[in-house]
């Protein structure tokens, strides 16, 4: 339970600064396989022998694989993280052989045997391949995100326009705005650019060099390059280069599939129209918490039975005698969910140091069932829920639903302002007219007779007609 503090400001007692809501199970993840195996994610390691390679030098070290072990790897532009993947190999291949985890390839089958060449597959076919895989993948995505968020977030980025000599400081977006607004150069919306440090890097890296962005030929002097892009139409960066790639957030949502397959897919046809079965859907029960502790029920009847028996408070009586509609019950539990998260007494306003010391006091002194008078909690700022998943407020039954169920409780009477008799049947009230004038004398002074002794000639016929 919350300990409530007893110097409060005033004005403020009755502020809530922050969104509540009731403590929920948290999500069990596992560990990434592998991920507390191998160097540095900028090394690369033979999983054979103790031979490196930097990660710019990928295409020697898998040659190394192929001519002196014999071993591929089957789509290696699909890794998403080749360092911790082949680390991972090096520490699997140390218990077994290759055999047990690759496919063996005979070369020159049918010729002499001392031509015969065993070489080794390594790919997804294997179920522990692919699950390395597919970790790597999203755990490449969760630190792109990351990445992408601590960019928006932080405010030290300083930087020059690449085009002109204003300097921009605070968020990225603020600069790449102004190069789309002020040169008409634009690189997409900020919010899908990540890495975007290194992005301008790259581009002031070809200008500095008199290279086009577009089609990156190159020019003698900035004048030209200049001129060449403004009637070319090349201020833009071509998205054929999958040098960008990196830079751009789509392209890290889906193993093995680049932003243009993502774009060109067709969601309609992901859609089965006969699919019209719902009968395997699992929806999340609500479950609704107890105003004075933290007792759970799935239904509302075990709701009232667990706060009449162990609190001594009749929601239903309550209803009942104020004859309370839906929104009412909604602005009561939410008043009281308020005074009691800020240790205060819904019935006498007495304020204590911790709920624990409210909830004593509200039984001692019997005011469990006191209430203040509608206008105190009747208003409209408890409309919204004291705690964001309460789920109480869904499991509320208003009265004409209980109506055409089984009736309203044993020895409820007549709710308070309600002013139909007990036992009147209430049925449709025919309307009568109120003036039943001589119609003979209503229809002889109507207009409409001198229309049918004066007829309008007809109107000429035109072309429309």
């Amino acid at each position: 339970m919350a300990t409530c503090t007893a110097n409060e400001e005033a004005g403020h007692e009755d502020s809530i600064l922050e969104a509540l809501s009731f403590p929920e199970e948290e999500p069990l993840g596992g560990p990434l396989v592998g991920s507390d195996q191998g160097p540095g994610a900028e090394a690369l390691v033979c999983p054979l022998c103790p031979q490196t390679s930097p990660l710019s030098e990928a295409e020697r070290l898998l040659k190394h694989l192929l001519l002196d072990h014999k071993l591929v790897v089957a789509d290696v532009k699909l890794i998403a993280d080749l360092p911790r993947y082949m680390s991972y190999w090096k520490g699997r291949f140390l218990d077994q052989p290759l055999t047990e985890y690759c496919s063996v390839i005979k070369t020159n089958s049918e010729g002499p045997v001392e031509k015969q060449e065993f070489y080794f597959l390594l790919c997804d076919v294997l179920p522990e391949d692919r699950l390395l895989r597919e970790q790597l993948q999203q755990r490449r995505l969760e630190e792109t995100l990351d990445q992408q968020q601590r960019e928006r977030d932080d405010t030290s980025f300083q930087r020059v326009c690449m085009f002109c000599s204003e300097e921009f400081s605070g968020n990225r977006a603020s600069l790449l705005n102004h190069m789309a607004r002020e040169h008409a150069f634009s690189v997409g919306l900020p919010d899908n650019i990540v890495y975007c440090t290194q992005f301008l890097d790259h581009l002031q890296m070809k200008l500095d060099s008199l290279q086009c962005l577009y089609c990156e030929k190159p020019f003698r002097d900035k004048t030209t390059l200049k001129d060449h892009m403004r009637k070319k139409s090349h201020r833009r960066i071509n998205a054929k280069n999958h040098e960008y790639d990196r830079f751009y957030v789509i392209n890290y949502l889906e193993m093995g599939r680049s932003w243009e397959e993502v774009q060109s897919e067709d969601d309609r046809d992901m859609v089965d129209p006969t699919d019209d079965d719902w009968s395997d859907w699992r929806a999340h029960p609500v479950r609704a918490v107890c105003l004075f502790c933290e007792q759970q029920a799935e239904s509302m009847d075990r709701m009232y039975s667990h706060m009449e028996d162990t609190h001594g408070f009749h929601l239903r009586q309550l209803k009942t005698r104020l004859g309370l509609r839906f929104y009412q019950q909604v602005k009561l539990v939410n008043y009281i969910r308020r005074e009691l998260h800020q240790c205060r007494c819904y019935g006498c306003q007495e304020k204590f140091g911790s709920k624990e010391e409210v909830l004593q006091h509200i039984m001692a002194a019997g005011h469990v069932m006191q209430l203040p008078a509608p206008s105190v909690w009747d208003q409209p700022q408890y409309f919204f829920p004291t705690y964001e998943n309460d789920g109480l407020l869904c499991v509320l039954v208003d009265s004409e639903e209980e109506e055409e169920g089984v009736g309203p409780a044993e020895g409820a009477g007549p709710a308070e302002g309600v002013g139909t008799a007990e036992g009147v049947e209430q049925r449709d009230v025919p309307v009568i007219a109120e003036d039943l004038s001589d119609l003979k004398a209503l229809r002889d002074s109507s207009v409409l007779n001198q229309l049918l002794r004066n007829p309008q000639p007809p109107l000429p016929r035109t072309r429309w007609s």
